[in-house]
């Protein structure tokens, strides 16, 4: 199997989520049905820190969460049983924070599949977010595949 980068415009063509909740800005390495490594850069002009501290600004958790999820859903996509399907956020497991996420940081973001349910089509990814090679946040998702 060959390793996949994908730039924004793939990722829109896989993964329904658009801006300003489009949370994956590019995939650097992804092994079709097993692993993906994405980046997102934490723009500091998103609003979302004009509250979250104004003083003190950092990206919430469940931003954070989310970015585990959304690359989780790029790399569910690409296994061919679940094209055309939508990715519902069903559950996060073991998550925990590490370090803050600021403004300006750049995140480095794993993924694979831990398990799956073809029966019902639910499937768990372990994921990881790193900030400049700290870890920031890690926890597993669980996604339902509709």
């Amino acid at each position: 199997m060959n390793d996949i980068k994908m730039n924004l415009d793939q990722i829109k063509a896989v993964i329904p989520h658009r801006e300003p909740m489009l949370l994956v800005d590019e995939v650097v390495n992804m092994v079709p049905e097993m692993s993906i490594t994405a980046g997102f850069y934490v723009d500091p002009g998103r609003d979302i820190f004009r509250g979250h501290f104004p003083d003190e600004p950092v990206l919430p958790g469940v931003y954070t969460v989310e970015i585990m999820a959304q690359t989780s859903d790029i790399l569910i996509l690409s296994c061919e049983r679940y094209a055309g399907k939508k990715p519902l956020f069903i559950g996060i497991d073991k998550v925990k924070f590490r370090a803050k996420i600021k403004p300006g940081d750049t995140l480095e973001i794993h993924a694979k599949i831990s398990y799956e349910n073809l029966e019902k089509s639910i499937v768990t990814c372990s994921a990881e977010v790193y900030d400049g090679g700290v870890l920031a946040c890690e926890g597993d998702v669980t996604l339902a595949m509709r």
